[in-house]
């Protein structure tokens, strides 16, 4: 009997335990890293505590019965009262999503940056001026620009962890800055604003090349009509 009543409390031990920390890494059928899973429960867990706002990551191997990403991500938005904010990876389907409980949350974060393939406006730039349409020059995503790279077999799931961390911890630092509270487990920039800088430098070059082409190129049809 003692034996029976020690293995039943020690089930509802562990079981406790995992449902306090499985708030915000809500879903997880892709990594599997207990260092992973930690660094999101710390920082949507004090998220939670300064701004009232879930901030849960979903990782789902592949959506359900070939649902849509945005309707998967309604009904899973049921099971919560709170004001909810999901961040949702299929590896299968290769799709990433955000939405929110309420329309009024967007206001805290912005979900189109967050999103965009194209990680600096210097990247934006260049593409722009390539395809000469300048209509849309959105840059500084967190997680399709990593997401995009090509890995190693053995570095897939490092690829996966880092990108949904950065947008995660984008939307979170968003949101705190937007309420005007500071958040202990925050990335910070540092990080951001070195990569950023190689990033400036590199597409620098390539843009110094394209105008020296486009340069070349005015020169010899400059040179061809006086000569016509």
């Amino acid at each position: 009997m003692k034996f029976s009543r020690g293995l039943a409390a020690l089930i509802l031990t562990v079981l406790f335990n995992t449902s306090l920390t499985a708030q915000y890494l809500y879903k997880d059928e892709v990594i599997f890293n207990p260092a992973f899973s930690e660094q999101i429960e710390k920082l949507g867990s004090e998220l939670y505590q300064k701004t009232g706002i879930s901030l849960r990551l979903i990782m789902l191997k592949e959506l359900p019965n070939k649902m849509h990403i945005v309707e998967y991500e309604k009904e899973l938005m049921k099971d919560f009262s709170e004001p909810t904010i999901l961040l949702t990876f299929s590896e299968m389907d290769s799709k990433v999503d955000i939405l929110a409980s309420e329309p009024s949350l967007y206001k805290y974060f912005d979900k189109k940056q967050i999103l965009s393939p194209i990680s600096s406006p210097v990247q934006a730039f260049v593409i722009a001026l390539m395809n000469m349409d300048f209509s849309d020059m959105t840059s500084g995503g967190t997680i399709l620009p990593l997401l995009a790279q090509k890995a190693k077999k053995g570095e897939i799931l490092g690829k996966y962890s880092g990108s949904m961390f950065n947008g995660y911890a984008d939307i979170a630092e968003q949101i705190a800055e937007s309420k005007n509270v500071v958040l202990q487990n925050a990335v910070g920039n540092a990080n951001q604003n070195s990569i950023l800088l190689v990033k400036v430098l590199f597409y620098g070059i390539i843009v110094y090349g394209i105008v020296l082409y486009i340069k070349r190129k005015l020169y010899f049809i400059r040179k061809k009509n006086e000569h016509s």
